[in-house]
C-alpha cells in the first residue's frame, strides 16, 4: 500500500514536521485546518463563522490533493477557543457537509497555535472508487 502526503506550505508543516493530508489506501487523514488563506494571511480574525468557512475550504483542498472529497469524510473534529461560538461553526459545518453527515466532535480548547485563530477543524475520510 502506498502513502501519499500533501503539504500546503504553511510554516507549521515544516516546523512541526507534518502534512496537511495523508492518504494510505482508502484512508485519508487531514490535519487541523484553520483560517489561514493560501497567501498566508488570516481570514476574518474576528468572525468565527468566516474562519470556519476558510478552515473547511482548506480541509477540502487537502482532501482533493490526495484524491478525496468532502463526500468521503466520515469524521470531523472541531476545536473552538470559545464554545459559545458553536452555533456559527456548526452552521459552516452543515453548509459544507450537508447530507454527508460525518461523525463529529466539537471541543473547547484554551488556545490554538496562533492567537488570532478561533477554530481548527480536522477530518478523516474513506475513499472507495
Amino acid at each position: 500500500m502506498s502513502r501519499q502526503n500533501y503539504t500546503a506550505g504553511t510554516r507549521w508543516e515544516s516546523e512541526i514536521g507534518c502534512s496537511r493530508a495523508v492518504r494510505v489506501g482508502a484512508q485519508v487523514f487531514v490535519s487541523g485546518c484553520t483560517a489561514l488563506k493560501p497567501d498566508g494571511s488570516m481570514a476574518d480574525a474576528d468572525d468565527v463563522y468566516l474562519q470556519a468557512q476558510q478552515a473547511l475550504r482548506n480541509l477540502e483542498t487537502g482532501l482533493r490533493e490526495v484524491g478525496a472529497s468532502l463526500a468521503d469524510v466520515v469524521r470531523t473534529r472541531m476545536f473552538l477557543t470559545n464554545i459559545d461560538h458553536w452555533p456559527k461553526v456548526a452552521r459552516a459545518h452543515l453548509e459544507a457537509f450537508g447530507d454527508v453527515r460525518p461523525a463529529a466532535s466539537m471541543l473547547e480548547v484554551s488556545s490554538l497555535i496562533d492567537s488570532r485563530m478561533l477554530v481548527e477543524i480536522e477530518a478523516d475520510a474513506l475513499v472507495f472508487a
